[in-house]
């Protein structure tokens, strides 16, 4: 029964602009991003890691760099954590995308959701993406078992979205619960998987207390609205 940190990228330009980045290429971590990620990587420093695996977007392998300073571990690279695939909203700006009836269905009923098709950028649905990570994260988790040993730990670099499909799953609840769920960056959630049941150890922890405060007493270390989305939905854009 390893344990796995789920950890999601540090801030980036997009996230702090209100643009879905989703696979655009070259988005990485801006200032505050490159601070959060070296700043959780020094709370990290004294837990042994069995693997550092990541997702392969730019934001995510720079996070993990940080994770991986003064480890023997190499970062490994697994597609099937990285971003949803947003299609057609991929580089969009947030206030536009609200505008959009498919945005209500996000918010409301995302294991209906299905985002648009692109000659650019590949698509899914929200459903299609949560169960891909799903199966990445237990696949993972068998092989750190299988060479590790049931009380290994490891790490997994990801995104907003992935991170809040995989802590619903964990959680036990349905998709459509999953925007109740909060992912900032550089957040740490922790997850058992035993036989029977996954355990919730801990959730969306950034070591501080900044994300308890009112939105124009916060600091750069979290974002003042959690997930990224205009007004009070925390909306499917949380990563990018």
């Amino acid at each position: 029964m390893p344990t796995v940190l789920l950890i999601r990228h540090g801030r980036t330009t997009a996230n702090s602009s209100g643009v879905l980045a989703g696979w655009s290429p070259g988005v990485g971590l801006d200032e505050t991003g490159v601070e959060h990620a070296a700043r959780l990587g020094q709370r990290l420093r004294t837990v042994a890691l069995a693997r550092l695996v990541s997702s392969p977007l730019q934001r995510c392998q720079e996070t993990a760099a940080h994770l991986a300073q003064d480890r023997a571990n190499e970062v490994e690279t697994d597609d099937d954590l990285g971003e949803c695939r947003y299609g057609g909203w991929t580089g969009k700006s947030l206030s536009d995308l609200a505008k959009e009836p498919l945005w209500r269905v996000v918010q409301d009923h995302p294991s209906g959701a299905t985002f648009p098709p692109d000659a650019t950028y590949a698509h899914e649905s929200l459903a299609q993406m949560q169960a891909r990570a799903v199966a990445a994260i237990r696949r993972l988790d068998r092989e750190v078992a299988e060479a590790h040993g049931e009380h290994a730990v490891w790490a997994a670099v990801s995104h907003g979205d992935v991170i809040k499909a995989l802590l619903a799953d964990a959680f036990g609840m349905h998709l459509d619960s999953f925007q109740r769920i909060v992912v900032n960056p550089a957040s740490l959630s922790v997850v058992r998987y035993a036989p029977r049941r996954a355990f919730v150890l801990r959730s969306n922890d950034t070591g501080g207390v900044d994300d308890l405060l009112p939105s124009e007493l916060q600091s750069d270390s979290s974002d003042a609205t959690p997930g990224g989305s205009p007004g009070a939905d925390h909306a499917t854009a949380s990563d990018d």
